[in-house]
């Protein structure tokens, strides 16, 4: 008896070091999934604002034309 007791003890330690070893996996999957989230979001903020100060010089450019005749 004594034998099935350790090795359900040593078997449940196991289990748990699994159990942990599988929540750390997914937190880093997680983690890299909003890390790139966020990289996303910040190229598409630079992209948005390319745009808008191409449309502010092309605007400007338009008003300038505008004045002149």
């Amino acid at each position: 008896m004594p034998f099935l007791k350790t090795a359900g003890v040593a078997g449940t330690i196991l289990v748990v070091l699994a159990l942990i070893i599988t929540l750390l996996k997914q937190i880093i999957a997680f983690i890299a999934f909003i890390t790139g989230a966020i990289k996303i979001l910040i190229v598409l903020a630079f992209v948005v604002l390319i745009i808008g100060v191409g449309l502010m010089v092309l605007r400007g450019f338009n008003q300038k034309r505008k004045e002149k005749s």
